[in-house]
This record gives C-alpha cells, structure tokens and sequence, in this order.
C-alpha cells in the first residue's frame, strides 16, 4: 500500500459510512434554515460556521456540546429530521457511499414530535426515502448516551430492538455515545445484552478520548463488533491484538481527532500503523457539521497525508463494506465497484 497514486477520484471509489452522527450531519446551510424558520439565534460558531479546534479534556468537551446542543435545538419538527436524513444521504451518495449507518439518539427529538417511537419512527421513514432516491442506502444505529442512566439506555435498547433488521430503513445496532470520560461503561452492559438478543450489533464509542484502558474494558462488558473511533487502540499492543483477533473494526474519523485535540495534526492520527497491524479501518466524518470535512475528505488525507496508493484507499473502502450491516447484496454490489474502480485505467 505505498506510493501516492491520484489518478482514480476519491468520490468515485465506492465505500460505506459508519460513523456519522444525526445532528452532526446536517449542511451548515441546513441548520441556518431551520435556525430561522424556528426564530432561534445561533452562536456565532455555528453562524460563521467556525470549524472546532479544541483541546482534549473536558473544556474542550464542554465546548463541543455546547454547540452540537445549540444545533439540535434547532431540529423541531418531523420535516426537520426528515431532511437531516435526506442530505446526509445525498451528501454521502455525491461522496461513492453507497451504504450509510447514521447514529441518532432519539430523547432530544422525542418531546417535539410525540415521543420516543414517534422519532424513530421518523427517521427510520426517511432513511427508507433516502435508500429509495439518493442512490445511498441507509441503516439506522440507535445510540444511548453516557451522560443519562442506564435506564434510559435499557429503554432505547427495547425500542431499537422492535425495529431490528438487516435493511435500509432498519436498526442495525444500538451505539453508546458522548463523552466516554462519564459515566461507567459496564453499567450499560444490560442495554447491550437487551441489543444483542435482538440481532442488534454492538457499536459503542471507545478509544478517543480514553486510551487502551477504556477499549478494554468495553471490549469485556459491550462485546462490541465495532468500535466508534477506537484509534487509541494501538497504545497498547496487547489491546490492538485482542481487536485485530477479534476482527473488532475501527470507526476511525481523523479530521474529528484532530478538531477534539486527541492528535494534534491529521498525519499523527495512527493509521497506518493500525493498518499494518492488521486492524479493520472504516473511515467516517462523525460531525461534519462542526469539524467541516466529509466522508471523501477522510480518504484524501489518507492518501495525501498518509501516502496510500490506490490499492491502499480501496482497501480502506473494502474494509468499510465488509465492517458494515449492509445486506449481503448491498456489500456484493460495493466490493465488486471497488474491484472495477481500481481495474480502472489510471
């Protein structure tokens, strides 16, 4: 995988997207919309859409979820959410996605539309118009939040859990977010055995903001099949090795360490040498909204930064498909493009 080949355009390889928040998705022209259509006054932030540089504690976080939490005030309504769902699907699709799984806790929405299944149920619509019309199928991870109780995490599991499926328009997996400095991972250990009983897939955060410590700890308690972020993985050799072994992948996001201050530049965030040690990378743009670059802009600083080829990008995209719950025939039809993409003349 070395070299820097550039003939073969990012946005045509085909890949899939495993790591992108609902909230976090939206165009910044989006939320300007709905910020005047509900006569809600964004911070300047947001207005001047300032891309976050932060440092990695927990200022820096505040920081963060002070604005992610200015932005979903500004989602109201079903056709709100229904847009959300829609642009990030064209956003991707433009982007050769061709299987997204969008993250969304639904409580924050809920108290606007009629409750908890209501906005699920909303989501779950538009992700079906969306594999429908854009061109980019989309799945739906149910995540729970660090910062509420294990109780609400139990509550989201169950909900998930009726919607469990393997097609757009389903749950796929049930998630853990925020920030993993709060709260304690195995308490949550129920909602995911109420998520796993389902067929649901176990996608909890890990291994960002906390190093190889945490990754351990959630590797015993959530037996995750990914790992949102997981990058710091690598701090410790006998971690990584447990999660190569495992085929545990990595929903690596580095525009997103990089704005979170966990690394201080994009050519430290470690991916070649996950890569060389075998670990399973999906690359993804996790809040987009707030750290600026997409999902094509994750794979051109892979080659740009870090000096993957062409053979080495559609590797990436490979391993993207295979990590996925894409259906079967979704994933025979994405690996078979990679394959024509770089069969392609250069």
């Amino acid at each position: 995988m070395e070299g820097t080949g550039t003939a073969r355009t990012i946005e045509s390889l085909p890949k899939a997207h495993l790591h992108l928040h609902f909230t976090g998705s939206m165009r910044p022209s989006t939320l300007k919309d709905l910020a005047a259509k509900h006569r809600i006054r964004l911070p300047e932030s947001l207005r001047e859409q300032h891309l976050l540089r932060l440092t990695p504690d927990e200022r820096g976080w505040f920081r963060f979820q002070r604005l992610y939490d200015a932005a979903r005030n500004c989602v109201r309504d079903a056709a709100d959410m229904r847009r959300i769902v829609v642009e990030a699907a064209e956003d991707d699709a433009a982007e050769g996605s061709g299987w997204l799984e969008m993250q969304v806790d639904p409580t924050s929405y809920a108290p606007h539309v009629g409750g908890l299944t209501n906005a699920l149920e909303i989501v779950l619509d538009a992700a079906r118009e969306a594999s429908r019309t854009t061109g980019c199928s989309v799945g739906v991870v149910v995540a729970a939040s660090r910062i509420r109780h294990p109780l609400d995490a139990r509550t989201l599991a169950r909900l998930a859990a009726r919607y469990a499926g393997d097609g757009p328009g389903d749950v796929v997996g049930f998630g853990l977010s925020n920030d993993e400095r709060r709260g304690s991972t195995e308490e949550f250990a129920a909602a995911f055995g109420i998520a796993a009983r389902a067929g649901l897939a176990s996608l909890p955060h890990s291994g960002e903001l906390l190093g190889p410590d945490h990754v351990d700890t959630t590797l015993r308690y959530l037996r995750p099949a990914r790992l949102g972020h997981g990058v710091r993985s690598g701090e410790d050799p006998d971690v990584l090795a447990r999660v190569v072994d495992a085929g545990i992948a990595l929903e690596v996001c580095p525009a997103s360490n990089v704005a979170l201050g966990v690394y201080p530049t994009l050519a430290e965030v470690p991916l070649r040498p996950l890569v060389d040690a075998g670990a399973v990378l999906a690359l993804g743009a996790d809040d987009p909204l707030l750290f600026g670059p997409r999902l094509a802009a994750q794979y051109e600083a892979a080659r740009d930064v870090h000096g993957f080829d062409d053979a080495g990008l559609a590797h990436l995209a490979r391993s993207s498909i295979e990590a996925s719950r894409a259906p079967a025939d979704v994933r025979k039809r994405l690996l078979t493009a990679v394959d024509d993409w770089l069969g392609a003349p250069a």
